[in-house]
């Protein structure tokens, strides 16, 4: 089996589970309370799910392809994405930031998702849901394509 597939499968099986626990987040907001602005906006968050999924779950992979020790990688993954989950405007706002801050969050891939999901939920937006879906999906892309090319270069 080439090695691509195998990537690409270990990828979209990571990003299931993760919108599997999405979804599951989702009920639960649901029966405690949360109503979306529209229910006709509910089939946008489930694509920024998704892309937020694809993208974690390549990034991901393609540092697990880079790594000689496994051990590390919770590690490495952790010293990655807190840093980017507290830089997305999960936790706070991302209007009227200092100049460096805006900048930083703007690098962060998850700033759009979040940004992309408060569009489709709550009706608010900081870059706009265009922008955050192309960000995201050309993010999704660069990151499957480095990681099919970095899994390809594996020694066994």
């Amino acid at each position: 089996m080439p090695r691509i597939e195998v990537m690409i499968g270990r990828t979209l099986g990571a990003a299931t589970t993760a919108m599997i626990q999405g979804l599951l987040v989702t009920a639960v907001c649901l029966i405690a309370g949360f109503r979306p602005i529209s229910l006709a906006m509910l089939p946008l968050g489930f694509l920024f799910l998704i892309l937020i999924a694809v993208v974690f779950s390549a990034m991901g992979t393609t540092i697990g392809s880079n790594m000689q020790d496994m051990q590390a990688f919770p590690i490495v993954m952790n010293f990655l994405v807190l840093p980017i989950f507290f830089l997305s405007g999960a936790l706070f706002p991302l209007d009227h930031l200092p100049r460096a801050l805006s900048i930083v969050t703007s690098i962060d891939p998850l700033s759009y998702g979040v940004d992309g999901l408060r569009a489709a939920l709550i009706g608010r937006t900081h870059f706009g849901s265009v922008v955050d879906l192309a960000v995201l999906a050309v993010v999704a892309v660069l990151l499957l394509c480095l990681g099919a090319w970095r899994f390809s270069k594996i020694e066994i």
